[in-house]
């Protein structure tokens, strides 16, 4: 199975470690937005897309990567994020990524969250939240969501 994860981590690399983790698991290579074109995706069997959180969101590089792919994709993928809060109710960015990859043809096959490290301000004033996230017991379910998606 061929797989590459798309991914950007700008911030603390809470994003990219969880990536490599799921990586390792699936034999998937890592590349940021700009080390990659949409045609090269049509040889994949599963993408992986994930970003931290910014302005309750995922980040920019990765929405406009994903809004600028043709709509005529038939693969399965998944979507990942870090963050230093749990995804509100009022906003589910998760699904709403999963949404705009449904209506570029993806088969959204899962979904992961776990918290991140957080310097965001007003959260420096603190020294941040999160800290020591993703942690272990993050990691290993980041790898436990890999294996499902072999499975």
């Amino acid at each position: 199975m061929k797989v590459v994860i798309v991914c950007v981590s700008v911030s603390h690399g809470n994003t990219e470690r969880v990536a490599e983790v799921m990586a390792g698991v699936l034999g998937a290579r890592v590349v940021s937005p700009e080390e990659i074109e949409p045609a090269d995706l049509d040889s994949c069997d599963l993408v992986g897309f994930g970003s931290g959180i910014f302005g309750m969101d995922f980040h920019p590089r990765l929405l406009r990567f994903v809004e600028e792919l043709p709509g005529e994709q038939r693969r399965k993928a998944f979507v990942f994020t870090t963050s230093g809060l749990p995804e509100p109710p009022f906003r589910r960015y998760l699904r709403r990524l999963a949404r705009l990859l449904g209506h570029k043809g993806f088969d959204v096959v899962g979904t992961f969250s776990c918290r991140g490290f957080d310097t965001w301000f007003p959260f420096r004033l603190v020294g941040g939240i999160g800290k020591n996230r993703p942690g272990t017991a993050d990691l290993d379910a980041a790898r436990r969501f890999a294996e499902r998606l072999t499975a």
